[in-house]
Formats: structure tokens, C-alpha cells, sequence
């Protein structure tokens, strides 16, 4: 495991092969570079000649937790832009799933420079994907911080990995003004319970359109109730250089089935499955 201190944070990284085109992975949620399936995705790019970069956002994994910025996936996208420049992997294909599409998306909208393409699946959309989002990432710490204050927050559960697994993590949370959190939550809710006129939450589509490096869009498939087919068929339609590609057919449906039963973070051991069309697209587009 490695740490980098960019602009005063401390961010988690390994690098998974040792030459080739970058790619960076952005897993979905606040879960880290090291939950099952993240590294295996990474590892079978550089088994096609990569060099993978894989990361724990702010607020994940073992690096430091930050409460900043207009919303938490706009935060990130920055950190992920320096972080690029710190390791010297830019311009990479930047790519991720759910969550991680929301920041691989805006990190390519605010920085282009440090991306030569973008990977993109699981996009979360729709009223109830937004709201699904707005309880998944803020309701949790706007009530144990209006009730209980901040040591409330830094015992939730959504913030044990966090604080155990980077220990200083706790006085930072407890470093908060409660009201200045509680204020930066109301305002990355918000984004999160983004209208119809954002392609993702907090990225406008009038944005989205002016996207025109290489794009690879996986299609979701009908039954996944948060990562909406339409969702990905607008995104697809919208940017001027994208391509759509599908899950593979014989796991599709029951990806989607599974989505319901036991959630996102069960299936992360599948995102491997995308890497022969990705390198496909990757080589026939980008290099």
C-alpha cells in the first residue's frame, strides 16, 4: 500500500502493473481500492498491458476524510485530478462504476487535461436513484450530527472503516464545527437530490455535452432499479464521442436481480467481467 499527500490530504493508492497506458478505477459508494472485486478489475487490465491505478477517495478506505467543496463527488473529482499529476499518470482513461461514475465523470468535466478517455457504468439516475443516493451518503451524518453532535457522526457505522483503518481520522471528525457540517451535509444533499437537468448528480447536461474526448458507456440492464437503462442510453446520446457497449449477456440479468437482493458492493467481483470490451474499446479508440 502506498499514501500520497496532495493538497494537505493523505490518499491511499496502488499501482497494479508496471507499464503501459494508465487507467485509474473508481469504485461505487464509499467503499475502498481494497474491497473484493476492485483490485482483481485492476490486476486483469495490467494483464493487458496497463499500468492501473487504484485509489481511496477522500472519505474512504485509509485516507483522510475532508468536508469540502460544492459536493463530495466534485471534492473527490479535485483530489483525483491531483493525485493524476502527483503520480505523473496523466492524461489517463478514467474510468469507475456507480459512485465512482459520478466522480470519474466530473473529474474529466473539471480537469480535461488529465484524462485521455472515459469509462463509465453503473450511472446512478432517476428521482428515486437520487433520492437512494441523498440517504446512502448524507441522512446517516445529518442526524447524529444535529442530535448527538459530532461524536455522534464518528461512530457511525458508514465511518468505522475510515477511522479504523486511518486512526486520526476520528479527531478530524471531531475537529468539526457541528453546524458548519451539518451545513456542508445540506449542501451536498442537494446536489445529490439533483433535478432532471443534471445528466449525473451535480454535473448539468449542457455540461456534459461539451465531453468530446473518447467515451465508453456499459449499458445497464432493465431490472436494475438505481443504475437506469435510460440513464446510461441519455448519457450515451448526449456525449458527442461515446460508445455503448453491454454487460455480457449470459451475467446481465441476473447482475441486476442481484442489485436488489444484496446490493452494489456484493457485485463489485463482477466489474472484472467488462475487461476484454474495455481494452477492446480502448485500443480501437483511445490509442
Amino acid at each position: 500500500m502506498a499514501v500520497a499527500t496532495v493538497n494537505g490530504l493523505s490518499l491511499g493508492y496502488e499501482l497494479v502493473g508496471d507499464e503501459g497506458p494508465a487507467w485509474v478505477i473508481t469504485p461505487g459508494g464509499r467503499f475502498s481500492k481494497d474491497h473484493p472485486g476492485i483490485r482483481e478489475m485492476a490486476t486483469e487490465l495490467a494483464d493487458h498491458a496497463y499500468r492501473v491505478l487504484i485509489w481511496d477517495r477522500p472519505n474512504c478506505g485509509e485516507s483522510d476524510v475532508c468536508f469540502e467543496g460544492p459536493s463530495e463527488s466534485e471534492m473527490q473529482a479535485d483530489y483525483l485530478a491531483a493525485l493524476l499529476d502527483h503520480l505523473e499518470l496523466a492524461p489517463a482513461i478514467v474510468a469507475g462504476g456507480s459512485g465512482g461514475s459520478r466522480v470519474s465523470m466530473i473529474t474529466v468535466a473539471r480537469h480535461p487535461e488529465v484524462a485521455r478517455a472515459l469509462a463509465m457504468w453503473w450511472v446512478t439516475g432517476g428521482t428515486h436513484g437520487y433520492v437512494v443516493n441523498a440517504n446512502h451518503y448524507c441522512v446517516g451524518s445529518i442526524k447524529a450530527a444535529w442530535v448527538y453532535g459530532m461524536d455522534g457522526v464518528a461512530e457511525l457505522p458508514e465511518w468505522r472503516e475510515v477511522i479504523e483503518r486511518n486512526p486520526s481520522n476520528r479527531q478530524r471528525f471531531l475537529d468539526q464545527d457541528r453546524d458548519s457540517f451539518l451545513a456542508t451535509f445540506d449542501r451536498w444533499i442537494k446536489v445529490n437530490l439533483s433535478d432532471e437537468g443534471d445528466i449525473v448528480p451535480g454535473l448539468p447536461e449542457e455540461e456534459a455535452k461539451k465531453l468530446a474526448l473518447p467515451t465508453v458507456i456499459v449499458r445497464s440492464h432493465p431490472l436494475d432499479w438505481v443504475h437506469l437503462t435510460s440513464v446510461t442510453e441519455r448519457l450515451a446520446a448526449s456525449l458527442p464521442n461515446a460508445t455503448m457497449i453491454d454487460w455480457p449477456a449470459e451475467e446481465a440479468r441476473q447482475m441486476a436481480l442481484d442489485m436488489y437482493d444484496v446490493g452494489a458492493s456484493k457485485l463489485f467481483p463482477k466489474w472484472r467481467l467488462l475487461v476484454p470490451s474495455l481494452d477492446e474499446w480502448a485500443k480501437k479508440s483511445v490509442l
